[in-house]
């Protein structure tokens, strides 16, 4: 059981709302949620669409084409009836496309004689639920949740109404709800806040507000302080402030904020100070497509800050894996006292998605914080000392008494104070150099999908994964010889599993959301292997299953 509901209209008709309940009342009848959207970078007005997948069985991508299409307007209707399922219906009111054989419902009417004419997409979710042969039981639940008495009382009345308004096509069993239901922007959030994070700030930023907003919704419970700051330059210096003061420290920003940050990077480099920043890529260059997707940034942000020194790059494959990675990146980041940049996108951080409830058990906070040790009795503490693999003993100022933590811009000596030693300078680059040696060996492999041996292996990274996922367990079922590697590690970047499995294969196929195969090129940089084949998009709309599976017929296999 598979099934696809598409609600499509202009920014402002309550799409959001409609999805929002719709997703809920099916997860809470034990069913498996993809929700997908696509909207215009504006308040009223364009196009936009959501599609709420829901199924037995778990599932990782939507879907191209959909089983119900509850149009708000007419432009919907002309853009979508092709992608309808053969058995599909187009609900609609009954004063849209009236030349059309289509489901036309008295939507308006009735809500107009309920006295609230917001309400008609209420009546639109009664008959859905109806024709999947779903109680109102959930929906009434959360309607109750989500509204005051009074909207409450006027959206049940319309919820009975389209409910009566059809027969049941399917009767659909539900089951006991087990799941969190969760979009990555809150998984990173989440996340963060399990790993003990104790500050976040950012300035709002398409698509990355997701989780400035989420920290701000449980500061106050969790004892988080938040600060929305006048642009991304001061984000990330305030966030090293906080960090060198002691507590873990977070910012985040897309393609266009993070730019600004680039400074404030180098500036994290050479004070060893632990951050970690979350980049929510959109298509670029600058303002780009401020809602849409891409996987633009991977290059960008292995070579992000002027100088060298070390940092480490992370991909989020799905929600889940952003709750993980998520709380990693702060140990790692205070382990070595380096920047980690986690890389999502737009897809990612929107799509809510149905996972098991993530295990905080396997969360550890491990802060790597000196005390007394770290100080030769009779001398003064040396922030930089020379240290075997480059890490140098960090204390928290004001802690130890008589001893300050001094950090700046300049070039310093072990103690932190300024220098322009030849000598010195040379000793403190290979001194940060050795960190990253140490973090290469800290790095995952990438995920495998598919056969182990596979003829055709394709390599893949972040949101992909999903939708990488259902296009080869697709292929492997029709006995094609068919694998994956999607990676979530980066930067460094793994090459044991990768370098191992390509012997073997005949074909190597690049699929990513760039128009340079960035992952490619890193693939050769790293390797010496190039792909042979590329699936690219960057369109700004992401990949879907089906999509990657049809290309890969079409130019590969």
């Amino acid at each position: 059981m598979d099934f696809t509901i598409l609600v499509g209209g202009a920014a402002g008709q309550g799409m959001d709302t409609f999805a929002n309940i719709l997703e809920k009342v099916l997860k809470r009848n034990g069913f498996h949620i993809f929700r997908h959207g696509d909207y215009m970078s504006r308040v009223r007005g364009g196009h936009n669409f959501l599609q709420v997948r829901f199924s037995d069985k778990p599932i990782s991508t939507y879907r191209q084409k959909s089983d119900i299409i509850f149009a708000l307007n007419e432009e919907t209707v002309d853009l979508h009836e092709n992608d309808l399922n053969e058995n599909g219906i187009i609900i609609l009111d009954e004063e849209i496309s009236k030349e059309k054989n289509l489901i036309h419902l008295p939507l308006n009417k009735t809500a107009k004689g309920l006295g609230n004419v917001r309400v008609s997409s209420t009546i639109g979710l009664g008959f859905i639920l109806k024709y999947f042969g779903l109680p109102k039981d959930e929906a009434i639940k959360i309607i109750k949740e989500e509204f005051n008495e009074k909207i409450s009382e006027v959206n049940l009345r319309a919820l009975d109404e389209g409910y009566d308004l059809t027969d049941t096509k399917y009767k659909l069993e539900t089951k006991e709800d087990k799941s969190i239901l969760i979009n990555g922007n809150n998984a990173v959030a989440l996340g963060a806040i399990a790993a003990g994070c104790k500050y976040y700030c950012g300035y709002p930023m398409t698509p990355s507000t997701g989780v400035l907003n989420y920290m701000s919704l449980k500061s106050e419970e969790m004892g988080i302080v938040i600060d929305q700051v006048e642009d991304e330059v001061a984000a990330l210096n305030m966030a090293l402030g906080a960090s060198y003061a002691g507590v873990r420290a977070m910012t985040g920003s897309s393609g266009g904020g993070i730019a600004l940050m680039a400074e404030a990077f180098s500036l994290a480099g050479i004070i060893e100070t632990p951050v970690v920043v979350i980049n929510v890529q959109r298509p670029g260059p600058a303002t780009g497509l401020p809602t849409r997707t891409e996987q633009a940034d991977l290059r960008f942000m292995i070579h992000l800050g002027h100088g060298e020194f070390p940092k480490m790059v992370i991909s989020l494959r799905n929600g889940e894996d952003a709750f993980y990675q998520t709380a990693r990146a702060f140990n790692l980041a205070e382990k070595y006292q380096i920047p980690v940049i986690l890389l999502s996108d737009q897809e990612l951080s929107e799509s809510t998605v149905t996972y098991s409830p993530f295990d905080f058990e396997k969360i550890s906070i491990n802060r790597y914080i000196s005390g007394e040790e770290a100080i030769v009795e009779g001398e003064r503490y040396k922030r930089y000392k020379f240290t075997e693999d480059g890490v140098s003993p960090r204390i928290i100022p004001g802690k130890i008494e008589n001893q300050v933590v001094l950090v700046d811009s300049d070039e310093h000596d072990e103690y932190g104070n300024i220098t322009e030693s030849a000598e010195v300078r040379t000793k403190m680059v290979d001194k940060r150099a050795r960190k990253f040696e140490s973090l290469k060996k800290e790095v995952q492999e990438p995920w495998l999908i598919g056969e182990e041996e596979p003829e055709h292996l394709i390599v893949a990274w972040g949101s992909l994964y999903g939708a990488v996922k259902e296009a080869v367990e697709a292929l492997n079922l029709e006995g094609v010889s068919i694998g994956a590697l999607v990676f979530g590690d980066i930067w460094p970047f793994p090459t044991e599993k990768l370098g191992k499995m390509y012997k073997n294969v005949k074909n190597l196929i690049a699929v990513e959301q760039n128009s340079t195969a960035q992952l490619d090129s890193l693939i050769r940089e790293e390797l010496l292997i190039k792909c042979n084949h590329k699936i690219l998009k960057y369109d700004g709309r992401a990949f879907s299953g089906e999509e990657i599976y049809s290309r890969l017929k079409e130019e590969v296999l």
